[in-house]
């Protein structure tokens, strides 16, 4: 059996525009101020989808959905999650599990944590946990100046 393992990381300071959903995996957040970026800017798909194509040896997500190109602005990541899982199983890898953890101040996601394990799950279709950790006051995240993921993927061959 053929085994790989890959990181991904993705962080997006908060938005200027109130009017922008907090998506975090595939989640709405309600009554929560958005994070700024070209697509939907859910650094919880995107870290999981660097995790997969760097498991896979496939680049990046910036490779295959560069915020330069008008396609990808306001995309849902889980969308392009779907197009990564697509390009990981073409190149005959199955998935084994994604473990996550976000980094944030507020809101709290404990609320929140089936569901999103739930929306990534059946994009990805394996298991997908989501952890939530504070930064505790020190450096950006922990002055509340955005979020971050980390991802870790398991693929099987």
């Amino acid at each position: 059996m053929n085994v790989r393992v890959g990181q991904g990381f993705d962080i997006h300071p908060w938005s200027d525009d109130a009017d922008r959903p907090l998506v975090l995996g595939g989640v709405v957040l309600p009554g929560q101020r958005g994070l700024a970026g070209h697509s939907d800017a859910d650094v919880v798909a995107h870290a999981v989808a660097d995790a997969l194509l760097g498991a896979a040896a496939l680049g990046d997500i910036g490779t295959h959905f560069p915020d330069t190109d008008a396609r990808w602005q306001g995309a849902d990541s889980l969308t392009l999650l779907h197009d990564v899982v697509a390009l990981v199983r073409a190149e005959g890898w199955s998935i084994g599990n994604v473990d996550t953890t976000v980094v944030l101040e507020a809101p709290r996601l404990a609320p929140h944590k089936a569901a999103m394990e739930e929306r990534l799950a059946a994009v990805v279709g394996a298991a997908v946990s989501v952890k939530a950790k504070r930064a505790e006051g020190l450096g950006a995240l922990g002055r509340g100046e955005g979020v971050a993921c980390f991802a870790v993927a398991l693929l099987l061959r």
